[in-house]
C-alpha cells in the first residue's frame, strides 16, 4: 500500500504543502550508504562522518566574491551550521571560458549586469595560495574542505588537498576531465544537471573504465533558483535504480524543504548553496541560503533521519516499559480454591502485562 507523508511549511505568507508518495521505493527510505560514507573521513582534521547520516555539503562556491577573508567567514558559518563539508570552486577564468561569451540569463538577472562571463568570473577567482590557506583553515575548524575543479590544472592542484572530487554538471560530457579525476583514485561526486541518461551513462562508464568505481551521482536541475515544477526528485530514484550507485541531490531551489524531501527519498549526499547575505553582489547569492537557513536545513535533515530510524521493527526501550502497563495478563475473576478445576468463566484479562499472556 502507498503511504503519504505531508510536510507543511509556511513560506512567504502562504502554505507550501509538499507531498511524498511512496510505493515500491519504500526500501530506499532508509539512509545507509556505508560504502559511500567511508570515503568522507577527513583525516587531516580528525573529523569522521557518521555513516548513517546524509553527508551535507555547504556550497560556498564563488560567494566569497574573490575575497579570502570572506571565504573564511563562509567556512565559519558552515562549521556553525553543522554541515559535513564546505565546498568552493577552483578555476582560472582564462582556462574556463572563452572571450566574449555572454552571461547566462540567470546571471544577468541576479547581478543586474550584462558583461562577458570572463569579466564576471575574474572578479570571483581565488588564487591557488588562497585555496591552500582555506584547506588549512578548514582543518583547523574541523570541517572537510572541498572544491570543484573546473579545469585540468585545477585537478592537479587540488588532488593532494581533498579526499573526494566534485564534478560540476557542466563537465558531465567532459570525458577527458572525468578520466583525469578517475585516475587519481579519488572518490567522485558527479552532478547531473542538464544531462540525459545517455550522457550520464557515458560519464559513469568513462570513470569506471579509468579504474574508479567509487562514484556518487547527484540529481540536479541547473537553474538558479530552480522552480518546483523543474525539480523532478523521482529522477534521483531512477539514477539509483539504473546505476546501483549511491545517490544524492544538488539543490538549487529556494528554501530548505526540497532538500529535506530528498533525504526522505534516500539522498545520501546533499549539496546546497549558501551565502553570508543574499543581497551581496554576484551571480549566486540570491539563490543561496543565509547562515540561519543553512543551520535550519542541517537541523531539519537530522530530525528527519531520527524519524526514519533504522527500518528494523522492534519495540523501543520506552515501549518495553510501557508494555508492562499497557499490555494485559490473565487474572482471576473470582476466588479460586486450591485444587479447584479452573474454567474460563473464572478468568479475566486485565492490565498490567506482567503476568501470563492471554
Amino acid at each position: 500500500k502507498q503511504s503519504k507523508i505531508n510536510f507543511r511549511h509556511k513560506q512567504r505568507g502562504g502554505i507550501l504543502m509538499l507531498v511524498l508518495v511512496f510505493g515500491s521505493v519504500a526500501s530506499m527510505m532508509i539512509i545507509s550508504g556505508v560504502a559511500s560514507y567511508a570515503i568522507f573521513e577527513n583525516k587531516a582534521s580528525n573529523r569522521k562522518h557518521n555513516r548513517d547520516l546524509a553527508f551535507q555539503i555547504a556550497e560556498a562556491g564563488v560567494n566569497h566574491n574573490g575575497s579570502l577573508a570572506m571565504a573564511k567567514k563562509l567556512v565559519d558559518e558552515a562549521v556553525k551550521s553543522g554541515a559535513s563539508a564546505v565546498k568552493f570552486q577552483t578555476f582560472k577564468s582564462e582556462d574556463l571560458v572563452s572571450q566574449n561569451v555572454d552571461m547566462a540569463k540567470y546571471q544577468q538577472k541576479n547581478t543586474g549586469k550584462r558583461e562577458s562571463q570572463l569579466a564576471m568570473l575574474k572578479k570571483l577567482e581565488l588564487a591557488n595560495k588562497d585555496f591552500t590557506a582555506l584547506k588549512k583553515y578548514c582543518d583547523q575548524k574541523k570541517i572537510m574542505f572541498l572544491s570543484t575543479a573546473h579545469t585540468q590544472d585545477a585537478v592537479h592542484f587540488l588532488n593532494p588537498l581533498m579526499s573526494a572530487f566534485k564534478i560540476a554538471s557542466g563537465d558531465v560530457t567532459n570525458i577527458p576531465l572525468l578520466e583525469m579525476m578517475a585516475k587519481n583514485k579519488t572518490p567522485l561526486i558527479l552532478s547531473t544537471g542538464m544531462a540525459n541518461m545517455k550522457e550520464i551513462k557515458e560519464a559513469v562508464n568513462a570513470i569506471k573504465k579509468a579504474g574508479n568505481k567509487n562514484i556518487i551521482i547527484l540529481h540536479c536541475t541547473t537553474n538558479y533558483p530552480c522552480p518546483l515544477e523543474e525539480v523532478n526528485l523521482r529522477a534521483m530514484l531512477t539514477l539509483k535504480k539504473e546505476f546501483g550507485l549511491s545517490v544524492g541531490y544538488s539543490d538549487h531551489t529556494e528554501g530548505i524543504w526540497v532538500s529535506v524531501m530528498a533525504v526522505v527519498m534516500g539522498a545520501q549526499v546533499l549539496e546546497k548553496h549558501f551565502t553570508l547575505d543574499k543581497n551581496l553582489p554576484g551571480p549566486d547569492h540570491k539563490a543561496s541560503l543565509e547562515p540561519k537557513e543553512l543551520k535550519e536545513l542541517v537541523d531539519k535533515v537530522r530530525e528527519v533521519e531520527k524519524i526514519l530510524g533504522s527500518g528494523i521493527k522492534k519495540p523501543t526501550a520506552n515501549e518495553n516499559k510501557i508494555a508492562l502497563v499497557a499490555r494485559k495478563s490473565i487474572v482471576a475473576k473470582k476466588d479460586i480454591l486450591a485444587g479447584q478445576k479452573i474454567t474460563t468463566n473464572m478468568l479475566i484479562v486485565k492490565r498490567p502485562g506482567n503476568g501470563i499472556e492471554p
